[in-house]
């Protein structure tokens, strides 16, 4: 673009563009990780941690024990586990081998699992033990041949495992079930052949949500994630020591944001302390009381419920460099909630699937916004007719970007669909852009309510709900209605439970206009959530919800 306004609100020493070889993949920096941070720890898990070094040489026997079944580069490997020791070590092996990795929700129904790879064309398969019996009965309906069931605990044994006697062998069409520790024992280290793999190539099939229909895989090549990978850096070298930092996730790594930043600590000698329950807010209180970081990640929902927690109070955030906020939304009432409970200011931050994820980022601590494009990103603001819109006027979000995605696993309509004829993303996001241009996400564009003509977001009626103290968490969603085309219905799950529908309509008719004000107000004991904590509003549009 000839004028990028948001280049003034860059902090001193963010670069405007990135630098990187015309050749880097994800793989180059996965391998210069391994060189320069071998005796250093990468990954912690359920009381069991990995140094590079050994991360290394298990992420190598893994992609051996799958070349050797027959997997070639471009084949793709599906993900079925949890926040999990084996985690990154397939990450790396998957990306060293030319394989293409298919994360996969472990909360999927059969259904869902077998939707997901027969779809992906997944040939291989790894499955944590608790989910084998659930996915088994799919197996013969999809392309999967191999699958590799890990266990949950004592994992490290199985991944250090001496080279056995008795390689595995491939047996055909023949679908065929290999124990972690059987599989790394068929092989050692130098049966690894590294692939030779090009910007271009995938490295994921990163399934959508599927909230407008069909879940659909987006597909991030190698150049994609190494330049989000490079932007995410770029914004945490102004507070950070990037190359020896400790990490803090409990959001589940099969979710775009989760992996992002898993991959970011990865490669640059990072140490990521994974929590393997996202809902266990006790198990993450834990983990932050277990030993000082310097980076948190979660989402607003998290946020909210950690403030109720009294052992967030002694948590040592002295070392805290950044705690980033993504996913959705941080309403002003939870970040608010959350510093008075002893938390540091969150850092909010916003991406999508298709955007690998780094799309835009705040000056460290700052939140209330999605902050101004991360390096060599460029943003318009468009109307319905696709004509930029005035400043501060809201509009869908279009990006382009070397970190947005290739296009939807063989949905050539879908992909002509998410692109202008000029090459640039439409995000379905509603935003505005100020004068510095911070942008502030208005809501999703297919989640707007039209009330007599009058454009109306879920999310400002939602964050203006929130500052009531009586009110947990809300959602707000639009329903048909006779005189007015439409109207907000609130669901509302109370923190005091004499909290009651006028109270929560005169809260609202004090702070928005009269059109705004929700016409139906239903309380519930809890809300619809994914994995990740973000609440589905979707599932709160039945019939019965009007």
């Amino acid at each position: 673009m000839e004028q990028r306004i948001w280049h003034a609100s860059y902090p001193a020493g963010l670069p405007r563009d990135l630098v990187y070889g015309e050749h880097d993949t994800l793989v180059t920096l996965l391998e210069g990780a391994f060189a320069r941070h071998a005796s250093q720890t990468a990954v912690t898990c359920n009381g069991e941690s990995l140094t590079f070094a050994e991360l290394e040489n298990a992420s190598a026997r893994f992609a051996a024990f799958l070349q050797a079944a027959g997997l070639r580069p471009g084949d793709r490997v599906a993900l079925l586990l949890p926040n999990h020791l084996l985690y990154p070590v397939a990450l790396a092996a998957i990306a060293r081998a030319g394989f293409v990795g298919v994360t996969m929700n472990p909360l999927y129904t059969s259904r869902e699992v077998e939707y997901q790879l027969v779809d992906s064309g997944a040939a291989a398969l790894v499955v944590a033990d608790p989910f084998t019996a659930l996915v088994a009965e799919v197996f013969e309906r999809t392309e999967v041949r191999h699958v590799i069931t890990v266990p949950m605990h004592d994992v490290k044994r199985s991944l250090l495992a001496p080279a056995g006697d008795q390689p595995v062998r491939s047996r055909g069409r023949e679908v065929q079930l290999v124990p972690l520790h059987a599989a790394i024992a068929s092989v050692q280290e130098a049966d690894f052949s590294a692939a030779k793999v090009s910007p271009s190539d995938l490295a994921f099939l990163q399934y959508t949500g599927g909230t407008t229909g069909v879940s659909k895989g987006a597909c991030l090549t190698h150049r994609n994630v190494l330049v989000s990978v490079l932007q995410m850096q770029s914004w945490l070298r102004l507070t950070l020591e990037v190359e020896n930092f400790e990490l803090v996730t409990p959001l589940p790594l099969y979710h775009i944001f989760p992996l992002g930043m898993a991959l970011m600590a990865l490669v640059s000698g990072g140490h990521n302390r994974l929590v393997m329950n996202p809902r266990d807010i006790k198990a993450l209180c834990a983990e932050m009381h277990r030993a000082p970081f310097d980076v948190l990640i979660g989402v607003n929902t998290m946020f909210n419920g950690m403030v109720n927690m009294p052992e967030l109070a002694s948590v040592d955030f002295s070392r805290c460099g950044m705690v980033i906020g993504a996913g959705a939304s941080i309403q002003a009432a939870v970040a608010r909630k959350w510093e008075a409970a002893g938390g540091p200011p969150i850092t909010e931050a916003y991406g999508l699937t298709e955007t690998s994820p780094s799309a835009t980022f705040n000056a460290p601590g700052s939140n209330g916004t999605i902050g101004v494009p991360v390096p060599s990103t460029d943003v318009l603001i468009v109307d319905d007719a696709g004509e930029p819109v005035p400043q501060g006027t809201p509009g869908e979000l279009l990006i382009k970007g070397p970190q947005v995605f290739a296009g939807y696993w063989k949905r050539e309509d879908e992909t002509r669909k998410a692109f202008t004829s000029d090459g640039w993303f439409r995000t379905g996001d509603v935003v505005t852009m100020d004068t510095k241009g911070l942008m502030t996400i208005v809501d999703r564009k297919k989640d707007m309510i039209l009330v007599s003509g009058f454009n109306v977001y879920p999310n400002e009626i939602e964050g203006v709900v929130a500052l009531h103290p009586d009110v947990l968490e809300c959602a707000c969603v639009g329903v048909p209605d006779e005189r007015s085309g439409e109207v907000p219905h609130l669901f509302v799950v109370r923190r005091s439970p004499g909290l009651q529908e006028d109270h929560v309509e005169s809260h609202c008719r004090k702070l928005l206009a009269p059109y705004k004000v929700p016409r139906h107000i239903t309380f519930l004991e809890a809300l619809p959530k994914s994995t990740v904590g973000k609440i589905l509003r979707k599932e709160l549009r039945t019939p019965a919800s009007a």
